[in-house]
């Protein structure tokens, strides 16, 4: 079926377009061309490809690593979109490798149940992480890696598993290329890597950080830390919560002017839309408090914030260009995972899944055209 757009801007990924024509055919865009608004056709103000949050773990009410099944997948996927995030990968934290693997399954369901939906794969953060650098993780399933639950981890996430978070530290040479062999998106976190080991995991094939300034080592003059060593490799992305309370507005500012066109923004929502004030998992608990969810530690444990939140904190709180804010949500973090040739760019073949928002970046919503 054939559809058409009227925007008064498009943010396509790479430029900045006004009064244009998407057209659509069969669940992609056909063209993009100057136009006038007519009677008929849909009529947006702003419009980009859909926003992109690679690092989610919970829903409106199901925490995934609590819940790891298709229900929970389906409450990110559907509150996600409710928010105006239209792709998105639930993160699992770390567990025992069952309960991997079973998140694993419930990505590989619900993505075959909903082959329209938005939830690109999985983030598997964990659980091979330093104690030191845990944040709310659960220390009694932090553990060394093994060559064996290495191989299996592969095994069973192939295709599911996008991003995982390690402390690179932890690894040999060898169990390090064999996950980076895999086609996995590896990114250095929950790590107390100093500056040197941090630097020699970059030149070995690491090319993310996970959730910059938070749980890793810090930046010093004396001792840069895995901070520095992120913002000193170039090719290094950095995905960054920019809720005010994970990390300073003005740090951001410098991580922006630092990293350039490597600064993504992700929410690590705990949950979606504050609507559960109070979770526990094992040992793992969480209230609301002040918009924010805070542990019996007195420790961050996870956002409350949607990408749209943050896309909204970045421009009006940090003074990033919308055009880059936009960006940071849509073609980097495809970039980030090797997806940017299907994914995060308003561009003749590329999905008609979009993002559409007002000026004053507080009103998103998903239109989606399905093949």
């Amino acid at each position: 079926m054939d559809h058409i757009i009227f925007a008064s801007t498009v943010y396509t990924g790479s430029s900045v377009l006004y009064n244009q024509l998407i057209q659509i055919k069969n669940g992609r865009i056909t063209g993009i061309n100057p136009g006038n608004k007519t009677d008929g056709i849909i009529s947006v103000h702003s419009i980009s490809s859909g926003f992109t949050d690679i690092h989610i773990n919970g829903g409106s009410h199901l925490h995934f690593t609590k819940n790891p099944e298709v229900a929970s997948v389906r409450d990110i996927d559907n509150s996600c979109s409710a928010l105006g995030t239209a792709y998105s990968l639930p993160s699992l934290i770390t567990s025992p490798l069952e309960n991997i693997i079973k998140g694993i399954e419930a990505i590989k369901n619900y993505q075959q149940q909903h082959p329209n939906g938005g939830v690109l794969g999985m983030h598997l953060e964990g659980p091979f992480i330093n104690p030191l650098k845990r944040g709310a993780h659960l220390l009694k399933y932090i553990r060394l890696p093994t060559d064996g639950e290495l191989k299996e981890i592969i095994h069973h996430g192939k295709d599911i598993i996008k991003v995982m978070t390690i402390a690179p530290e932890l690894f040999n040479h060898k169990q390090l290329e064999l996950l980076l062999d895999s086609g996995i998106t590896i990114s250095a976190g929950h790590s107390n890597a100093n500056f040197s080991d941090a630097s020699m995991a970059f030149t070995q094939g690491i090319h993310m950080v996970t959730h910059l300034y938070n749980a890793m080592s810090p930046f010093s003059h004396r001792s840069p830390g895995l901070v520095g060593a992120a913002f000193d490799a170039d090719q290094v992305y950095t995905p960054i919560i920019p809720d005010g309370f994970h990390v300073d507005f003005a740090a951001i500012r410098t991580a922006y002017r630092l990293k350039k066109d490597k600064l993504i923004l992700i929410s690590d929502a705990l949950f979606t839309g504050q609507k559960l004030h109070h979770f526990q998992w094992e040992e793992f608990n969480a209230s609301l408090i002040n918009n924010q969810y805070i542990n019996s530690e007195g420790n961050l444990a996870g956002s409350a914030i949607s990408i749209g939140e943050a896309v909204h904190n970045a421009v009006y709180k940090v003074g990033i260009p919308i055009d880059q804010a936009i960006e940071m949500v849509t073609i980097r973090p495809a970039k980030a995972l090797g997806m940017d040739h299907s994914l995060g760019k308003i561009a003749t073949g590329y999905p008609a899944r979009f993002t559409v928002f007002d000026d004053s970046l507080k009103i998103f919503k998903v239109l989606n055209y399905r093949d």
